[in-house]
């Protein structure tokens, strides 16, 4: 669990990542919205990059849990189940897409391609036509998007309609 000192920073750091973009983010603005020294920060992190991928880190633990622990099953419990898991990381989410550069730490996108992969196969199998591949991508990416689009409303208002929209992709 990391100190409260190292919480407030990635919350403020994702916070200007979100505002301004990760580039255009230094460690200096950082520690004066927090009010700390640079120093202080430099003792939590050693590097914007650092502090990125400590940002980054949960959610591709989360993912690889996700994919690495789920069996194949109820198709409509998966997509319910993943929208959770990328409605919780919504935020960052929202920091990789805004920054694209971003996708180079952690070899995220990469990671994100195979998740889906893997994902894919957990909701329809490892053999699928051309069509079926291409329905489970827009319903998968259409989750995503609605995760980055809509994460300033309720769960309860985009989810339904979000895990709804993906099920009718695939035709469930």
């Amino acid at each position: 669990m990391p100190s409260d000192t190292k919480a407030r920073i990635q919350a403020v750091a994702r916070e200007l990542f979100a505002e301004q973009g990760v580039q255009n983010t230094s460690l200096r603005q950082i520690s004066d919205r927090l009010g700390i020294t640079k120093p202080a920060l430099y003792y939590h992190f050693a590097s914007r990059d650092d502090l990125v991928r400590s940002i980054v880190q949960p959610m591709v633990q989360d993912v690889e849990r996700f994919v690495g622990t789920r069996q194949p099953g109820d198709a409509r419990e998966l997509l319910d189940d993943y929208f959770d898991l990328i409605w919780r990381h919504r935020e960052v989410i929202v920091m990789v897409v805004r920054e694209l550069s971003t996708l180079g730490v952690l070899d995220l996108g990469t990671r994100m391609f195979e998740w889906r992969r893997q994902v894919i196969t957990l909701l329809l199998g490892p053999e699928l036509t051309q069509a079926q591949h291409i329905r489970a991508t827009v319903a998968l990416g259409g989750m995503s998007d609605c995760a980055v689009e809509y994460a300033h409303l309720p769960l309860e208002d985009v989810k339904p309609t979000a895990v709804e929209a993906a099920a009718a992709a695939l035709g469930l």
